[in-house]
């Protein structure tokens, strides 16, 4: 999966006046959904209702998001919960068992409009206990239902689906059960959202998808990633700054790379899908890349565009892993000069092959991660130093916070208009920020 995931939440705001809420777990594409989960619920009129928009990366997402559910309704005894998302998809049935929860939703079915509208009609004549799983086999489905919001209220940066769905199969990752096969949006209806985003005041635009390089393999003529960059930038000229998600350093196509190094538009800025830095190990994860191939698209990256910075996802702890490995894995962040990294302790999920193999105790698991957060730490700090004195155009956000093209988070020490694009010069940092001068 090249999509970062992460136990994170995300409540979506109902509009005024309204009554329902979505609590989003995970990734960026989950939240995105979750923003156009809330605007169908409210629109077919749900009242004092609870979606709750589940991931399924890690055990701990899934903890989290029962424990939500079971705190809302303690707060609100006549609270109505309906639970959705990745984990809904892959199981279902314990959340059905959950007396707190009313309903249990696919993920195909969440994307529907009309599924909202018979939802209403159900909860208000009452669900029986045998039927409140809707969830359908996300294998069968073959053609993409994008969010497509026309303004993200209370943002300066809009997120575009344009690709849902996995192909392949690490043996650590549940997301291709949850999320079903690779299926694309059509490039002219992304550029026309993107226009209407652009329109409607955004400066920023983010591409998301589960596994985002493998866009357009599924459409006629099998437009590339790359082609769909170029045409977005062309047919929206007002677009300031273009974003891509999570990428898969085998996918990436030549046209990426050229738009990398000839668009100013498109941010030095990118998110490798990488796990591992030790050969043996993803070989295990099934990745299909080794340390050296990972090495060579970082160096191909550098010389297409020398001021990107670059960031990853790494399992820390995956099953079998020694000591060796491990150090092979922390040398080799500091080798690719990363300066965003994400850790994730092995989380087995079950129904994966990671999860059938020999475990590590989850002693030693903590301990790992806690090593390569130390090293993340540092190639962070590494990267914040080096940008004091430089003067960078920072996309200004609310609450005196920005990011720069490189996506670095900065803090702001005077009064700024949100969404506006202002050069600043970077005075110092905090070891987690930079701050403007």
């Amino acid at each position: 999966m090249a999509a970062s995931s992460v136990a994170a939440s995300s409540m979506e705001p109902a509009a005024p006046g309204t009554a329902v809420r979505v609590l989003s777990f995970g990734c960026r594409l989950n939240a995105l959904e979750g923003d156009g989960i809330a605007r169908a619920a409210t629109a077919e009129g749900l009242e004092r209702t609870l979606v709750v928009n589940t991931c399924a990366v890690t055990a701990e997402a899934v903890r989290q998001a029962r424990q939500a559910i079971r705190r809302a309704r303690r707060e609100d005894p006549d609270l109505r919960v309906i639970v959705t998302g990745c984990a809904a998809q892959t199981d279902p049935h314990a959340f059905a068992r959950m007396d707190e929860v009313d309903l249990v939703l696919g993920n195909g079915e969440k994307t529907h409009p009309a599924t909202w509208a018979t939802t209403r009609a159900a909860l208000d004549f009452g669900i029986a206990a045998e039927e409140k799983v809707r969830v359908q086999d996300i294998s069968a489905v073959r053609a993409a239902t994008p969010h497509l919001a026309d303004r993200f209220e209370g943002h300066t940066r809009a997120f575009v689906e344009v690709q849902n769905g996995c192909d392949h199969r690490c043996t650590f990752c549940i997301i291709p059960f949850g999320r079903g096969p690779s299926r694309s949006v059509a490039m002219g209806a992304v550029v026309d959202q993107v226009r209407r985003l652009v329109a409607n005041g955004h400066r920023e635009v983010v591409l998301t998808g589960v596994d985002l390089t493998a866009y357009g393999a599924d459409l006629p003529s099998a437009p590339t990633l790359g082609r769909l960059v170029r045409a977005v930038l062309h047919g929206v000229p007002d677009l300031a700054r273009l974003r891509l998600s999570s990428i898969d350093a085998v996918e990436a196509d030549d046209e990426l790379m050229r738009a990398l190094a000839e668009e100013e538009r498109l941010m030095p800025h990118l998110h490798l899908s990488l796990q591992a830095g030790d050969d043996l190990i993803l070989k295990r994860m099934k990745r299909r890349h080794s340390r050296a191939q990972a090495l060579d698209f970082i160096a191909a990256l550098r010389r297409a565009r020398p001021d990107v910075v670059l960031g990853a996802d790494i399992i820390a702890g995956f099953p079998t892993e020694t000591e060796e490995q491990a150090r092979a894995t922390r040398a080799f962040l500091d080798e690719a000069g990363l300066a965003f990294v994400h850790v994730f302790p092995f989380s087995a999920r079950p129904g994966t092959a990671a999860a059938r193999m020999p475990q590590l105790p989850a002693g030693v698991v903590a301990e790992r991660a806690r090593r390569l957060r130390e090293t993340a730490a540092e190639l962070l700090r590494r990267h914040l130093s080096g940008e004091v004195g430089r003067r960078r155009q920072v996309l200004v956000e609310a609450g005196g916070r920005g990011h720069t093209e490189h996506f670095t988070p900065v803090r702001l020490t005077w009064p700024a208009e949100r969404g506006s694009l202002t050069a600043l010069r970077i005075a110092g940092h905090d070891g987690a920020r930079l701050i403007a001068a």
